[in-house]
């Protein structure tokens, strides 16, 4: 008997601009390589994005990126075609990705006007909601997930996408196992979201 391939999972994490992906802009993304419940060591992705505009005072007190760390890095839609190669046919996945993340993605590729191709992506509050339940004020943060899975947040640099990317790939391991999710994560809901054409 042959058994599908066991697909792999990219998760991922932006820094931007403001909270708007129509008028603002990405400045960092970070990603790791996830499959079959285990971060893949070593196959990760990281880059800062130069954006048009200059970055905005509590955006830099915030995530500790200033204008001087993206002088020299390529454009956000020159970054998501490097991200776009590395996702391959993964499955892309970010902690409230389906409200933020993804709408940026999706939003840079417009606006860029790119030839774009069809991927698969999971948000990862969708595990935690399964986990912890959906009742009205659990809350579903990154930050309230950690601190349920008994993750301690002084490890990891928060707002910084190679930090948050960390304490996110801690937190769905923790969260896959807890679920018993089989490779394929079935029974989590994905959705199509756009990258460049590879």
């Amino acid at each position: 008997m042959k058994f599908p391939a066991v697909p792999a999972f990219v998760i991922f994490d932006l820094e931007t601009t403001g909270l708007y992906p129509e008028g603002c802009e990405i400045i960092q993304i970070a990603a790791t390589r996830f499959c079959n419940g285990e971060v893949v060591a070593g196959d990760a992705f990281f880059s800062y994005c130069k954006p048009c505009q200059h970055i905005p005072r509590f955006i830099s007190d915030y995530t500790g990126i200033t204008d001087q760390d993206v002088r020299d890095a390529p454009r956000p839609i020159d970054v998501l075609e490097q991200f776009s190669k590395f996702v391959g046919e993964s499955i892309i996945m970010a902690h409230n990705g389906h409200r933020f993340d993804i709408k940026f993605l999706e939003s840079t590729c417009a606006r860029s006007r790119v030839t774009t191709r069809t991927v698969e992506s999971i948000d990862s509050i969708s595990l935690s909601k399964r986990l912890f339940g959906a009742t009205r004020g659990t809350g579903h943060s990154l930050d309230r997930v950690m601190q349920r899975l008994g993750l301690n947040a002084s490890k990891y640099r928060r707002h910084d996408a190679r930090g948050d990317i960390m304490a996110l790939a801690d937190s769905v391991k923790i969260m896959w196992h807890r679920l018993g999710l089989d490779p394929q994560c079935s029974v989590i809901t994905r959705r199509k979201t756009t990258l460049p054409a590879i």
